[in-house]
């Protein structure tokens, strides 16, 4: 059994506890992680303080951090395959998606790492003949980020980079689901030489770790990826230290096909959207929203493409669909279909586990039309769609924005007029127009609503690892006037 460690102040070492990883394509117990609890958060916390005004790391210029980061990219790229393994092994996410994921990770830092010296001031044109005003970006402060499970590599990469750029300390904290990637990880930023102290990477359990962390006192901002309700913990926690917050959260993406769709193009993005990482991406294209006139023949394309999807051990390269992560997250599922079906929906295909060892679930879709569906409103975060209809392009607008959420959106139709006006009124923080589940690190990710707030990925997820200084300077050398009158 693989045996895992915490890595706070430039060293390795065990928490305060330790516990088992399970593999879920077996169920079965493959690794041993170390679990932090309040002291270890506590010590990694004070690590990055210190790091974050004392020692090299402030000393630093930079374009100095951006070699670091470039060093680091340079290992991310040259580990990338045992990464892979890795994140695969203990979260049974499809090694032909996370090889393909990892090496494109490295351009995130790549990126983040062109821009640190570009993080650009201001001069103001002040209105005091006496006066020089200019304003400067400074690092936030120690960022304590909270990583999910899945894709977290990547996930981690859009919060890690921007705020090396920027100047900031941190403690990531992996999910106690499947931490071995960014456990192993932390060896790179080890060996990519980076103050002791500026990256700590530690995992645990929410009551005594995550907890602990949000609200640390010298915690000075909180990057959270996760679902709502712990986001709802994490506001409650920063209270506490008055940290600011980015929350990329959840969502129940709306899928809208058009009649005029290639709808061969648009049935193979759908499924790219909903059964690719088995589900389990805030981004997943949830609901689909087609037009009445072409539902029976898309739903044909779709339910043909489902059955036809290839389940198997995350491993192996011809995998389609893996295991969901846990057994909970199935279990999950298995309620929340059994409640829809309960109010009326009705199963086109899937809606079943396979025999066997393993968290596995079959790619299903659920006809919801004609009516309100738990299905249509909650996160399954796994391979089910879920469909209505629409007959116009208002009543298609509605269906898209009817949800709490608003992180992604799809949109299929050759008509460009139509989706520029639908693309105006689709309340999500990213609009895909004929393409889906494409990322960049040169293009900002959030959302609106219960999907959070923040950006990450692009120029303003580094502004948000910043803080603005005003500087004041007086150019006259006559005695100051009257004290008693405010300039």
């Amino acid at each position: 059994m693989q045996r895992f460690q915490c890595y706070i102040d430039g060293e390795f070492g065990d928490g305060e506890a330790r516990f088992e990883s399970i593999d879920p394509a077996t169920g079965r117990a493959w690794a041993e992680m170390p679990e932090a609890r309040e002291a270890d958060v506590d010590r990694a916390v004070e690590a990055a303080h210190k790091a974050l005004y004392a020692g090299a790391w402030p000393k630093l210029t930079a374009t100095q951090r951006g070699k670091l980061l470039y060093k680091l990219a340079d290992l991310v790229t040259a580990n990338a395959q045992k990464l892979a393994e890795l994140e695969t092994r203990d979260t049974g996410k499809i090694i032909r998606e996370t090889s393909a994921q990892i090496a494109y990770v490295a351009d995130y830092y790549r990126y983040y790492a062109g821009i640190a010296d570009k993080i650009e001031g201001a001069h103001l044109p002040i209105d005091k003949p006496d006066m020089d005003v200019w304003l400067r970006r400074e690092p936030i402060g120690v960022v304590a980020m909270v990583v999910p499970w899945n894709s977290q590599l990547f996930l981690s990469a859009v919060k890690i980079g921007p705020a090396l750029a920027a100047g900031c300390t941190m403690v990531v904290k992996a999910s106690e689901d499947g931490p071995a990637p960014l456990l192993e990880f932390a060896g790179l930023v080890h060996e990519a030489d980076f103050p002791a102290g500026v990256v700590n990477v530690i995992t645990g359990f929410g009551p005594s770790c995550g907890a602990a962390l949000s609200r640390h006192p010298k915690v000075d901002h909180i990057a959270f990826t996760g679902g709502p309700e712990t986001a709802r913990h994490v506001v409650r926690n920063s209270a506490e230290n008055l940290a600011s917050t980015s929350l990329e959260l959840g969502g129940k993406s709306p899928f809208i096909v058009f009649a005029d769709a290639d709808l061969e193009s648009a049935a193979n993005a759908q499924v790219a959207g909903i059964f690719a990482a088995t589900g389990q991406s805030c981004v997943a294209g949830s609901r689909l929203v087609v037009e009445r006139g072409v539902k029976d023949r898309f739903l044909e394309i779709l339910k043909a493409k489902a059955e036809a999807v290839r389940l198997g051990s995350p491993l192996d390269m011809a995998t389609e669909v893996g295991p969901l992560a846990t057994r909970r997250q199935r279990e999950h599922i298995e309620a929340l279909i059994a409640r829809s079906l309960a109010a009326g929906a009705k199963v086109v295909t899937g809606a079943s586990a396979p025999e066997g060892d393993g968290f596995y679930y079959r790619p299903t879709i659920l006809d919801c039309d004609g009516g309100r569906s738990p299905a249509l409103e909650e996160e399954f975060f796994g391979p089910v769609l879920s469909v209505a209809s629409f007959e116009n392009e208002a009543e298609a607008l509605a269906i898209a924005n009817d949800t709490r959420y608003g992180l992604a959106a799809g949109l299929f139709t050759r008509d460009l007029t139509r989706a520029h006006r639908l693309m105006k009124g689709i309340r999500a923080g990213i609009v895909w127009v004929n393409t889906y589940r494409a990322v960049s690190p040169i293009a900002p990710f959030g959302g609106f609503g219960l999907s959070g707030h923040g950006r990450e990925g692009g120029m303003a997820a580094v502004l948000d690892y910043t803080r603005t200084k005003t500087v004041w300077l007086r150019t006259s050398d006559d005695p100051i006037p009257d004290p008693f009158v405010m300039r």
